[in-house]
């Protein structure tokens, strides 16, 4: 309980509770709604930290199976702090501009980025010493023009698990893209936004950088925990592999060795049948018969 009143009060210091206009509103926010202060509405903390956490919890699960995040966020006052949380984790992030067809057509935008990464290996091992200065020059604007946008999800090479959007109406191409295949979606998501259209959503002020930043940075702190415990287990499992190894092994040439020797004698195994393999008697049944 102490927990969730420090993060509330954390929230209510960074301005998460500011809503929109009364004007703005969309009535399917209504139950996170705690009241209306000079025009503007007011989200209910409690609420907020609900969703921050139920959340957390998913994209901790998700982070722990091994699969990706994509973290997209092309407003201003958004791009740096998502941009440097998503690299903290190691996820793919859309922060400058989102192209059509990111999800929903993964292959050509997959072809973009190995053409942007075969021109920078290019360019860094004098493959393009012989071309004239200009062409030299005009590659490398191509190639920063790609960076820019693709940049982020260069090391992506299959659709992401989730996508984790800052203000799903100005993301809502992406949103579309995602609910179109099927990819789970969660967003930050203020009192102009319907929250049912994604699957996980966290009440709060999308426009203010510090609310932005403290809830970006709460789910980074979630997904980190995530990574940390594949990697935990991923170590217990390489530890318990190496013990098994080393335990006695079933030597596969004894058994080998009786089947050749049964197909010499004639094809007939001993006991009976063509080409039966040689049977290992246990030691306890050679103690009984030689008594």
């Amino acid at each position: 309980m102490e927990n969730n009143t420090s993060l509330q009060q954390q929230l209510l210091e960074a301005g998460v509770h500011f809503g929109h206009l009364k004007k703005k509103w969309n009535p399917k926010m209504l139950p996170y709604i705690f009241a209306e202060k000079k025009g503007i509405h007011i989200i209910d903390l409690n609420k907020t930290v609900e969703g921050l956490q139920e959340t957390a919890a998913a994209m901790k699960q998700i982070a722990r199976s091994g699969r990706k995040i994509m973290f997209v966020a092309t407003k201003k006052q958004a791009k740096e702090i998502v941009t440097e949380c998503a690299q903290k984790v190691n996820m793919p992030y859309v922060t400058d501009r989102w192209l059509g067809g990111m999800l929903t057509n993964f292959n050509t935008v997959r072809k973009s980025v190995k053409k942007m990464q075969s021109i920078e290996k290019m360019l860094n091992d004098g493959s393009f010493d012989s071309i004239t200065k200009k062409e030299r020059l005009q590659l490398s604007r191509d190639k920063d023009k790609m960076e820019k946008v693709l940049g982020g999800i260069a090391n992506m090479t299959r659709l992401p698990a989730a996508l984790f959007l800052v203000d799903i109406g100005h993301e809502h191409i992406a949103l579309a893209e995602a609910r179109r295949l099927g990819v789970t979606t969660f967003g930050l998501v203020d009192t102009n936004c319907d929250p049912n259209k994604v699957d996980y959503f966290i009440p709060g002020n999308d426009d203010a950088t510090k609310s932005i930043a403290i809830i970006t940075q709460y789910l980074t702190a979630a997904i980190a925990e995530g990574l940390a415990e594949r990697q935990a287990e991923k170590t217990d499992e390489d530890e318990s592999e190496e013990v098994t190894d080393k335990g006695p092994r079933f030597d596969e040439n004894v058994e080998e060795g009786g089947e050749r020797g049964a197909r010499r004698g004639g094809g007939r195994g001993p006991a009976g049948g063509a080409g039966a393999p040689k049977r290992r008697v246990p030691s306890t049944q050679k103690r009984t018969s030689a008594r």
